[in-house]
């Protein structure tokens, strides 16, 4: 009386990187199967997926084996570029109180009290002082806020962005 063995269709991958398929099939047929005349009789009944190429596939082709079972796969990983690198820049004018640009450091830029205190006097002093380095997209909203709250506050406070 046969034996069978009851295999759902899966794909095995053997040494050389060929496909198989595992079968319904008598045990003693199991042994006398050769993947390679069963897979076209089941390959209209099932997707099977590119096999892959091997770097020494030409090669064996050729009738030139090499080493058994060897093969060179490359995976390349693409290179990132890293942004752009914006500096935000207060502008000194004569109408904003130096309190009201230690708050906006504050809170705008988290500047402890100190350091807040020592980029105005910068300002003050200069004409000009950085805030801080962000990318284009964090120092366009750091910008748009800050002008915005000096327009709320009703002071001509000047916040720009200039290329690192």
């Amino acid at each position: 009386m046969p034996v069978w063995h009851l295999c759902r269709p899966i794909f095995i991958i053997r040494r050389n990187l060929r496909l198989s398929l595992g079968f319904l099939v008598e045990s003693d047929t199991l042994a006398a199967m050769n993947p390679r005349t069963m897979l076209p009789m089941f390959a209209a009944r099932f997707e099977l997926p590119p096999q892959p190429r091997l770097a020494n596939d030409d090669n064996k082709r050729a009738g030139n084996p090499g080493a058994p079972g060897t093969a060179v796969i490359t995976k390349t990983k693409p290179q990132t570029k890293r942004p752009n690198l914006y500096r935000v820049l207060i502008l000194n004018d004569d109408y904003t109180p130096m309190e009201f640009v230690v708050h906006v450091l504050e809170r705008f830029f988290n500047k402890d009290h100190e350091s807040a205190y020592r980029i105005m006097m910068h300002v003050h002093e200069h004409g000009i002082g950085e805030c801080g380095v962000f990318t284009y997209e964090v120092a366009e909203t750091k910008v748009t806020q800050v002008m915005d709250f000096a327009r709320k506050h009703q002071h001509p406070l000047q916040c720009v962005m200039e290329k690192k």
